[in-house]
């Protein structure tokens, strides 16, 4: 899909906000905190190549992706910081893996053999792996000590092949407030802590690294940080709870999406606007047409939403198109007024938590659903 530069709908990024962001965090956590931005998905669909220069010329300790093309696009860019790749990799990417110095996700025995047969025992470098354990997301990972000794073995019987880096696991509930999800919170903590107790490292040369805090945990239970910290969606600004629960602290929204009205008009009352005649104007009406639809990433259940016009709240009327969508205007506003749906127009803000909200989702999927016909500029 091409980027439509030549079309007034675009979002623009600010690469200090989300550098101000994560040093703010950083400095909340335990010293020593070694912390990894995590940029998977197009950085959470702030661009990754731009946020990773951005958080390198401010000392960032590492980043996380999920897939091997994410983190070779980064090695490719000349970005030399740690990568740890959460998802599961394919073995045949193991001998490239480890000549980039990424590091990997393993959860089975199987993928170690495999990998091995492809390194041999003399790679340039060693394929260093994070043991991925399974405490409660019911993903991958592995779920008893009992399970994970047979990989640590393996990688200490194999040091010129693999290094075991660190050992790791994934909240569920990190973010919720109910008394059930602190619960299985809780219950997670306990038990990967109990895991990691159990193992036997000392025939490793190092000591593995252990990681459990995600934004959520960053921000509403630094205490309990460990090795490192993986930082999401709460560098870009966000809150990962979509303000169930309040933030700790203030933090800067990095992102923010203007369109712009291409032709607007007068309507009688009685017409009907869009796919399936869903609104029905009930007087006189001023509708503008903006260049922007579901194929952008503004999905058909924003309809409703209000969007912002020189500060004033305009609600979308009629089904979002795949490319437009109109809205009703408080009065006439000629072509080429800008049209706020994330950001400030005089003194109103929408946030992509507004927008989430309105979907009945959760602000990551909002911003990684943006497509790259929306093109992204920085300042």
């Amino acid at each position: 899909m091409v980027s439509g530069t030549h079309r007034p709908s675009y979002i623009h990024i600010s690469t200090q906000a989300i550098v101000n962001n994560y040093l703010k965090i950083k400095g909340q956590l335990p010293k020593g905190t070694q912390v990894h931005a995590v940029i998977k998905a197009n950085a959470y669909g702030h661009g990754a190549l731009p946020v990773a220069k951005a958080l390198c010329e401010a000392d960032v300790d590492g980043f996380c992706v999920a897939i091997s093309d994410e983190a070779l696009e980064l090695r490719a860019n000349d970005i030399s910081r740690p990568i740890l790749i959460l998802g599961v990799t394919p073995v045949e990417d193991a001998p490239l893996l480890a000549q980039k110095q990424v590091s990997v996700t393993v959860s089975s025995l199987h993928y170690l053999k495999e990998a091995y047969n492809r390194l041999g025992d003399s790679p340039t470098h060693p394929l260093n792996v994070h043991l991925k354990v399974d405490t409660g997301m019911g993903r991958i990972g592995l779920r008893h000590a009992e399970d994970l000794q047979p990989l640590v073995n393996f990688i200490a019987s194999h040091p010129s092949a693999f290094k075991l880096e660190g050992i790791f696991t994934h909240f569920a509930t990190a973010d919720n407030l109910s008394n059930w999800e602190t619960d299985v919170f809780e219950s997670q903590a306990h038990r990967f802590q109990n895991i990691v107790t159990a193992l036997d490292f000392s025939q490793l040369p190092n000591q593995p690294v252990c990681h459990y805090s995600n934004s959520a945990m960053c921000l509403w239970h630094p205490e309990m940080t460990l090795d490192w910290a993986r930082l999401g969606i709460a560098m870009y600004g966000l809150n990962t709870t979509n303000d169930a629960m309040a933030l700790p602290y203030d933090l800067e929204p990095a992102l923010s999406l203007t369109s712009t009205i291409i032709y607007v008009k007068k309507l009688s009352a009685h017409e009907t606007i869009s796919y399936g005649a869903t609104y029905t104007t009930s007087q006189e009406e001023w509708i503008a047409t903006l260049p922007i639809g579901y194929a952008d990433g503004c999905p058909r259940q924003l309809t409703g939403y209000t969007v912002l016009v020189d500060g004033h709240e305009c609600p979308i009327v009629g089904r979002v198109c795949m490319d437009q969508l109109m809205i009703r205007l408080p009065k006439y506003y000629p072509e080429g007024t800008p049209v706020t749906f994330i950001g400030r127009s005089k003194d109103k803000v929408n946030r992509v938590e507004d927008m989430a909200k309105h979907c009945d989702t959760i602000p990551h999927e909002i911003t990684c659903g943006f497509s790259n016909r929306l093109p992204l500029y920085y300042y």
